[in-house]
């Protein structure tokens, strides 16, 4: 629902009619099953400025900062280690994102 907020927020601040498509970037970690989302999306839609919306789901890929090699890396799993130098002193830098990237407008 806070997406379908968001997009209404948008719209109005921004004069739009309606919105056909909706892309979406969700990262790895940010908790959110992708499935059940483009099934509540539909719905929470309805009688929204998103009514009938089509849904582009972007998956992002998960990073982190080694500490150890000072490189950002591609990790599969929170607490993978470093694959360039096998270090565990990582933190987070993408994977957690749930953000509306674009919308296309009616005419």
């Amino acid at each position: 629902m806070s997406i379908v907020e968001s997009l209404e927020v948008s719209a109005k601040a921004n004069n739009y009619k309606a919105i056909d498509k909706v892309w979406l970037e969700i990262g790895p970690f940010s908790g959110v099953e992708v499935s059940a989302l483009e099934f509540s999306f539909e719905v929470a839609v309805r009688g929204s400025i998103a009514n009938g919306a089509e849904l582009e789901i972007i998956q992002t890929q998960a990073n982190a900062w080694c500490f150890s090699c000072n490189k950002t890396v591609m990790i599969k799993q929170r607490y993978d280690a470093c694959p360039l130098c096998s270090s565990s002193q990582l933190t987070v830098t993408g994977g957690e994102e749930l953000k509306i990237k674009q919308i296309s407008i009616k005419e």
